[in-house]
């Protein structure tokens, strides 16, 4: 079974959820489920932030098989999801991008939730004024 199976099957376990329960609140069928547990299907991103969401664990502890704490960068899964919702798939990779390229901050010291939380909100707010302020320049491209 591959790691992403088993956490998937185990924080959904911790949470006393069904596999029913846990689709209805992911939005995907009961069989979806039994395949993720199953090891023989991996979410989408949008479904796999969802899936955390859920599960209440970061879509990077589902993902990453070397992450063991399900709470390691949980923060950043709703500014991903923001910026899925605003500028799709394109934003999910721009906004992870950022905010890999800005983790260094973070590297050998501590600093307290709040100020993570105020970093990550400005960074999402430079990136949606730098989207917004591209549509006004150049107008919205038609796909």
């Amino acid at each position: 079974m591959s790691a992403f199976a088993e956490k998937v099957k185990t924080a959904r376990s911790e949470l006393g959820m069904t596999q029913g329960e846990l689709g209805e609140a992911v939005g995907v069928s009961l069989r979806t489920i039994l395949d993720y547990e199953k090891g023989k299907k991996k979410p989408r991103q949008s479904t796999l932030l969802k899936l955390a969401g859920a599960l209440k664990v970061s879509s990077r502890f589902l993902t990453d098989d070397s992450c063991h704490d399900p709470l390691m960068d949980i923060d950043r899964d709703g500014y991903i999801e923001e910026a899925r919702q605003r500028y799709g798939s394109a934003g999910v990779q721009d906004m992870k991008a950022l905010l890999d390229a800005n983790s260094a901050f973070f590297a050998g010291g501590s600093i307290s939730q709040e100020q993570k939380d105020a970093f990550f909100e400005a960074v999402m707010t430079a990136y949606v004024m730098s989207k917004e302020a591209a549509k006004e320049k150049f107008g919205r491209k038609e796909i």
